[in-house]
């Protein structure tokens, strides 16, 4: 028996007999030196969590308790948290997370596309067995309850279910664009079009697919073998296997959108430096779009054991103080100005600096008397008494990294 799909929380038989498969190994060359040691999931977000942490949350909370984790480049940092901080699930109940690194089990090569990565893999799909197979990117950052998603699979008998979410046409072409008919069944698919196709009575805006994919086991197990030996295709899930499906079978859009509103959910893709830059600023309104204090949907992670963070107030009268920023464990904020910026974990801010609209990623320390301005301070990064950052770009190119829209990348080898 299925819940309705406007139940809010969907937790029943669908998703107990779905196996996720979370696609965490490409290299996220897009975010430059931030993937320069680690792979683009394990990047910090949000104070304390890691990227992989909203996928992996999303299925547990969904009830999906069989997931993989399919690793490539730079995977330590990745295979180290998910170890640490998701290793709860009980084994003797079918459940558990657990990473798989690329091992050739197909010959010689590693990883070839998104694909490649599952068809190396069957073979754990065949010692499960389940009903639906859901395929996740590890890189975005989201909430979603999977369970209405894999309802409307079955309601709409398709054989591939894609997740979609609105995004102007001006931006869709960084995306595979869909054009789907009024039952939302999928007519033409283009990865990473020129000219991206607008959604239908709406020439402002476009269905950008989230790089999620819900199949039915065995039709994932035949379509994958037969892509393997087509000398044609580069193996991938949005290159080659979404697109030719389309006119040979039942492919379907599902809107990602509130299960009670049907608005729009919040769905980013932080795929580079500004992205990353901007989302986790977001964080520091009022009342941002992606609500981490809901208790109803708690992203879990591993978290080191800090203690609360501190405000110090200095002997020769500076305040340490944060103003609508975002400060996690760990921090010491000494006689210094934080505002509209937010610290990840073990932060130590010395007396007479200021930071404005700044992202500080764990284990950082800054010294006395610098000025900060939008700037993204990678991990263990050790900034010297005095130093200025992000009030002259030009000089700022010389040391460090300046993306597109000016945000200055800082990272322990630039100093």
């Amino acid at each position: 028996m299925m819940i309705p799909r406007k139940s809010g929380r969907f937790v029943s038989r669908l998703t107990r007999s779905t196996m996720a498969i979370i696609m965490a190994g490409g290299r996220g060359s897009r975010l430059g030196e931030l993937t320069a040691t680690r792979a683009k999931p394990a990047a910090p977000f949000a104070g304390k969590y890691r990227i992989i942490d909203f996928p992996l949350s999303n299925c547990v909370n969904s009830g999906i308790r069989q997931v993989y984790v399919l690793t490539q480049y730079k995977a330590h940092t990745l295979i180290q948290h998910v170890n640490r901080g998701w290793g709860y699930l009980r084994g003797e109940f079918g459940e558990f997370i657990q990473i798989v690194p690329a091992q050739q089990q197909m010959g010689e090569h590693w990883y070839e596309g998104t694909a490649d990565s599952v068809y190396q893999n069957l073979s754990l799909i065949r010692e499960h067995m389940p009903e639906h197979v859901i395929i996740l990117a590890g890189d975005h950052i989201y909430k979603m309850d999977y369970g209405p998603m894999i309802a409307f699979h079955l309601d709409k008998k398709a054989d591939i279910t894609v997740g979609v979410v609105q995004v102007p046409v001006e931006d869709a072409s960084g995306f595979g664009v869909m054009t789907v008919d009024n039952e939302d069944r999928v007519i033409r698919f283009d990865e990473k079009p020129e000219k991206p196709q607008h959604k239908p009575g709406n020439p402002d805006i476009s269905l950008a697919s989230m790089g999620i994919y819900v199949f039915n086991r065995e039709f994932l197990i035949d379509i994958l073998n037969e892509d393997a030996f087509d000398p044609d295709s580069s193996h991938d899930f949005g290159k080659d296997i979404i697109p030719g499906s389309v006119e040979k079978f039942r492919v379907f859009a599902y809107p990602f959108n509130d299960v009670r509103t049907q608005a729009q959910s919040y769905w980013r893709d932080v795929g580079t430096i500004d992205a990353f830059f901007q989302a986790n600023l977001e964080l520091v309104h009022v009342n941002p779009e992606l609500n981490l204090y809901d208790v109803e949907w708690p992203i879990w992670t591993y978290q080191e054991q800090a203690a609360p963070a501190k405000f110090v107030l200095d002997g020769d009268g500076h305040t340490g103080q944060a103003i609508n920023s975002m400060v996690s464990g760990g921090c010491i904020v000494a006689g210094a100005s934080v505002n509209q910026s937010l610290l990840c974990s073990d932060v130590h801010i010395e007396v007479g600096s200021s930071l404005q609209r700044t992202v500080v990623l764990p284990h950082v320390r800054i010294g006395r008397d610098c000025r900060i301005t939008r700037a993204i301070i990678d991990e263990y990064t050790e900034i010297p008494d005095g130093t200025v950052i992000g009030e002259d770009i030009e000089a700022d190119r010389k040391k460090y990294a300046v993306s597109e829209q000016g945000v200055v990348l800082v990272c322990p080898d630039m100093l």
